[in-house]
């Protein structure tokens, strides 16, 4: 038992400092969620970037959108679940890590984590969601 509890402890330490990578400025809560989806002009008015929100658990948290600092033509977001309860029911978010990405505060494309808790996609296709959004909204 003591020797499970130390392994748990090496768990949680490992999980904590994986999560360190991303700046605070990338993290959102129930309080600044829908000013957060809504935001960030390009050149105008008529011109925003998506937002790609990844909500996350830190019981997951080695499961995480770990190219995040990748994704081009947008803008990320984290949001810890435990801090977004409002945001969480709103969205219908029922696993983590799942990634939503909106265009001016609307939900766009959604990728959820399995029942194995693992995020089916990768870089290359949330890019291509990215891109595809950004393609439709210039017409």
């Amino acid at each position: 038992m003591k020797y499970n509890f130390i392994l748990l402890l090496i768990l949680l330490t490992n999980t904590i400092f994986a999560q360190v990578t991303v700046p605070e400025e990338y993290w959102i809560e129930d309080s600044n969620f829908e000013e957060k989806i809504k935001e960030h002009h390009v050149f105008g008015d008529d011109d925003k970037l998506p937002i790609v929100v990844e909500f996350w658990v830190a019981f997951n948290a080695e499961n995480c959108f770990a190219d995040w600092d990748k994704i081009k033509n947008a803008v990320y977001y984290r949001v810890d679940l435990a801090k977004a309860p409002m945001a969480k029911k709103k969205y219908k978010v029922r696993m983590a890590p799942t990634l939503i990405i909106f265009k001016e505060g609307v939900k766009e494309e959604i990728f959820k984590a399995g029942l194995d808790l693992l995020l089916p996609t990768n870089l290359s296709e949330v890019q291509g969601a990215i891109d595809e959004i950004n393609t439709a909204s210039k017409f």
